[in-house]
Formats: C-alpha cells, structure tokens, sequence
C-alpha cells in the first residue's frame, strides 16, 4: 500500500500544469521556513520538524479505509528499521539495510503518502520524491553535516533505483511489513476487516528469507480466518 495521509501542508494532487510544478519549497512547514530565515538558521530544528511530520501523518490505505485511529509513517518505518536488524543472510550489510529503512519514506514528510490510485501518476510521484530529498538534504541536512546529507540521498536513491541487495531487502520488507499490519488490523476487528486485496504484495517479495516471513503470517492468517465463527 501506500497503504492516504493526513497532510499537514496542501500538496496538489491533480494531473497538469499544477501537478508539473510542484515543488518542495512551497510545502514546507511554516516553522522550517521561520527556522531557516533566522539570522543564524537553525538547521538541526529546522530538519527534526520535517521529520516529526512523519510521525503526524498516517498512512493512506488505512485512511481510505476509515481507519482514523491507525499507524503513521513513522510507525511504518521504524518497524521496517527493527525488521533489518533481523536479518540473516551474510552477505547483507545489515547497517545499510537499518539506514535505507529509516531514511525511505522521508520525502513523503512534505509530498505525503501518495498511493497508486493518485491521479499524479508514478512519474510524477517519483519526481516529487526526488525533489523533495534533494531540498531537504541540500538546504537543511548538508549546512550541519554534509557527510549526513550525502548518506540520506544516496541511500534514498538506492531504495528508489533498487540500486543495491540491501534496496532489494528493504523493498521486500516494506511489503512484508504491511501484511503483518493488515494482519494485526484484522485480528484487532475480529475479523470484520478484511484487506485481502492488499496480500497481492506477496507477489512482488523476491529474497527468500523475507519470502518465508510472509509466507508463514499468509499461513497464520489463514488459519485465523479459518478459526472465525460462520454466519
């Protein structure tokens, strides 16, 4: 999913001229913005309120469904950073995995959680990302630590590109964890939610050992399902 997002700031989500001009600059906070224009700005603060829109706006499936009481972004990715920590295979750099997770959906703090039925299209939800990143890390991030700023793109980009075996993990986790929260969604509903459709990200996990988590909650889950009352 994408699973849409409670955004703080008005971002434009129809096709054109409006949706071609979008821009970073005209969504940021308007605290960043008094934060940045200071005599001496204060890029530290200014970047940590970008990231707290993160932990403010929910995830968008979840909203489309009704759900107002649901995970942020943040919720997203910390657990997907808990989850690369898991893994096992040697030749993965665990570390990058951690990084890439946390850093993945950063954009999506001024864009917001734009999911496949937008209008906007992929190309232009892709650009919008990039661009957002590249303002964030360029005016905020890289003032206080340019090695930061350098990391946070490069990775981001390599999550966007698949760019390296540790994107390829970390995309298949972000799958993997948004089954585990339709799982735990639907056992909190006792079942009277079901979000069967969502279960096609199955299908676009790779790695095997990710491969296996998922298969084994679509085991557990059916299970479940299998226990509940017939009517």
């Amino acid at each position: 999913m994408s699973p849409t997002v409670i955004i703080t700031q008005p971002v434009a989500t129809g096709t054109g001229e409006s949706a071609a001009v979008w821009d970073p600059r005209d969504h940021i906070p308007d605290e960043v913005n008094e934060l940045l224009n200071l005599k001496q700005p204060n890029y530290m603060l200014a970047f940590m309120n970008v990231v707290h829109q993160l932990k403010i706006q929910k995830r968008t499936g979840w909203l489309d469904y009704g759900m107002t009481e649901c995970e942020s972004i943040a919720d997203h990715m910390y657990r997907m950073s808990i989850l690369s920590m898991l893994i096992t295979n040697p030749k993965v750099n665990r570390d990058k995995c951690v990084r890439i997770a946390l850093v993945h959906d950063m954009a999506e703090a001024l864009v917001g959680d734009i999911t496949p039925v937008n209008p906007i299209g992929k190309d232009e939800k892709h650009r919008r990302e990039l661009e957002t990143m590249k303002y964030v890390c360029k005016e905020i991030v890289e003032p206080m630590s340019p090695e930061g700023a350098k990391e946070i793109l490069e990775d981001f980009i390599s999550y966007d590109t698949i760019g390296s075996l540790e994107a390829r993990y970390v995309k298949d986790i972000d799958k993997y964890e948004l089954l585990v929260q339709c799982f735990e969604y639907e056992k909190m509903h006792k079942g009277k939610l079901n979000f069967q459709e969502f279960f096609i990200a199955r299908e676009l996990i790779q790695t095997e050992e990710v491969s296996k988590w998922a298969d084994d909650l679509i085991t557990l889950r059916k299970q479940f399902f299998d226990s509940l009352p017939k009517i």
